[in-house]
């Protein structure tokens, strides 16, 4: 499709308010290319609400011809490390994006000073001895007015002096800090002389010991844009308070007028998506490392066997919105369920098994089967399956005193065994304390698929593993890390961790059919009738462990 039909079908759907700014914007010629950005910040890893931010910048920039230029924010020295900067390059490209240019805001350290001196001199920034608590406090609030600093009309000559005596370092952390001038009266908290810059004596992860000034967010954002000639800079709601001071600062240096635009932030039921508390769960061990798959980050997810392509889906199915909304996790599920169903490869595995002995199977003999690794290509790849006389079926699928809609096995009832025969059953073992350990069947070899005997169908069927055959491994049956549906409204004085769900976790040793350690597809695979398991990365040879992904079905459906 050349890229005119391909616009053309996009535009078949409802355009969102991002597309319609871009679009407008083009076609009255203010300007004249799409030039977007990602700027995160490396202090942490990217979490599924950072996925919107890719999914929408790179996307759109796609979309519209343009391209998107990677910018670390890395004005924090304290807090950043190359950890994470490498993780999101990862995380990135496992999304299945490239970017423009890898940048930083580092890169601009030099042109932000002297773009600060600018204003000194021009008497539109100062120099402040308060500390922080006495800035705080005379910044006034909504009701009330700021009240200006004691050392607000320093002379400029002075306010330079001390601005450059700062980048040399002679003072100390949060001796003195410059602000802008503008109006500590304003109606915009922000707009009261917002700082520019703090001392702070730490080791930056690219430029060492260089500087101990350090830049403020809003004084480096926009210009960050702007240098860059970024043409639609989006970013989520929070920052639309923050939009007229992006503004200030762009008019006022007379720099290219890059301009912010706000969607709402991804927030998903029974899901965190502070990076504060990411950090807490991982240093606390409650949780085992920022990949850990009860996690929300991308690494995370990707973990327990996530895929971009349903990423990709979800982030097109909730849309682009200006107002906050809690969308429901469940959906997410579904679009990974419904990107695996159409290209995993199936599998038998017992997790809670019960032995059953064929009682007229021939002994030794060992029959196999060719079984498809997806119905959905039945002349596609196959696996082969071995059948013998003694099989491991799950309990779940017996009961002794069975209801009348209990369509599986139970004592003188009869069960296909997927792709087999019909058994039937015929007795019961149990040990010391009645539990069943034992079930004996009887197989009917006139009903073996593609057979030549008579076909006869039952109304159950149920899945099954050789017990001499069984690969066993191990299985991570992960679930919501929370209890409580919306974890941003916690009610006053309680902790987010006393929501935590104990069986977010659970593990069982698996009895699977001996083709599935082998499995190299790097897809999740399905459990038949069980769920979506992704090989962990952690497996090896002799012990091979499986991360549940998703179960196989819900109830819900998708608008």
């Amino acid at each position: 499709m050349d890229g005119l039909n391909k616009l053309a079908a996009d535009n078949s759907r409802r355009l969102n308010f991002l597309e319609e700014i871009i679009e407008a914007d083009l076609a009255s010629g203010k300007v004249q290319g799409i030039k977007t950005r990602f700027p995160p910040e490396p202090n942490g890893y990217l979490h599924l609400g950072h996925a919107k931010s890719i999914c929408l910048n790179f996307g759109l920039a796609m979309k519209y011809g343009g391209t998107t230029n990677l910018r670390y924010d890395d004005t924090n020295p304290s807090k950043e490390d190359t950890e994470y900067v490498d993780s999101i390059k990862e995380d990135i490209r496992w999304l299945g994006f490239k970017w423009d240019k890898e940048l930083y805001a580092s890169d601009y350290f030099e042109q932000l000073y002297e773009w600060a001196e600018e204003l000194i001199k021009r008497g539109l920034a100062y120099v402040d001895d308060q500390t922080q608590e006495q800035i705080r406090e005379n910044r006034g609030t909504v009701e009330r007015p700021g009240v200006n600093s004691p050392w607000r009309d320093r002379p400029a000559e002075e306010n330079l002096r001390l601005f450059r005596e700062m980048r040399d370092g002679k003072y100390a952390d949060g001796e003195k800090v410059l602000r802008a001038k503008i109006d500590m009266a304003h109606p915009n908290m922000l707009f009261r002389d917002p700082l520019l810059y703090r001392i702070k004596h730490a080791t930056h992860h690219r430029t060492g010991d260089r500087w101990c000034i350090y830049p403020m967010y809003d004084f480096t954002h926009g210009q960050s844009d702007s240098i860059e000639k970024i043409t639609h800079s989006i970013c989520t709601l929070e920052f639309d308070v923050h939009r007229p001071l992006y503004d200030w600062f762009i008019e006022t240096l007379g720099i290219f007028p890059s301009h912010q635009y706000e969607f709402a932030r991804l927030n998903l039921t029974y899901t965190l998506m502070s990076k504060r508390k990411l950090l807490e769960l991982v240093e606390k061990g409650i949780v085992n490392g920022w990949d850990d798959p009860r996690m929300p980050t991308l690494c995370g997810v990707r973990r327990r066997g996530y895929t971009p392509e349903a990423l990709k889906m979800f982030c097109e199915k909730i849309g682009v919105s200006k107002r906050d909304q809690l969308m429901d996790i469940r959906l997410l599920e579904w679009c990974v369920r419904q990107d695996l169903n159409a290209r995993s490869n199936r599998y038998m595995v017992v997790q809670d098994p019960v032995r059953v002995t064929i009682d007229n199977w021939e002994p030794g003999r060992v029959e196999w089967f060719d079984c498809p690794l997806n119905p959905a290509e039945p002349d596609g790849p196959s696996r082969r399956v071995p059948f013998t006389g003694e099989l491991y079926i799950d309990r779940a699928d017996f009961m002794e005193e069975a209801p009348k809609k209990f369509f599986r096995l139970r004592p003188g009832g009869e069960v296909r065994l997927k792709y087999t025969y019909i058994i039937k059953c015929g007795g019961v073992e149990k040990d010391a304390g009645g539990k069943v350990v034992r079930l004996h069947c009887t197989y009917d070899r006139d009903t073996r698929p593609g057979g030549e005997g008579a076909w006869r169908s039952v109304k159950g069927t149920i899945h099954w593993v050789s017990a001499e055959h069984a690969a066993e491994v191990e299985i991570r049956n992960y679930d919501l890390l929370f209890t409580q549906a919306d974890m941003g409204a916690i009610p006053e004085g309680r902790d987010y961790k006393e929501f935590l769900n104990p069986d977010s976790l659970t593990v069982a040793v698996g009895y699977a059919e001996p083709a599935l350690p082998a499995d190299e597809s790097g897809v999740a695979v399905q459990f038949e009738r069980t769920g979506y398991y992704f090989k962990d990365p952690d497996s090896t040879p002799e012990h091979v462990v499986f991360n549940r992904t998703v179960t196989l079905k819900d109830s819900y459906k998708p608008e």
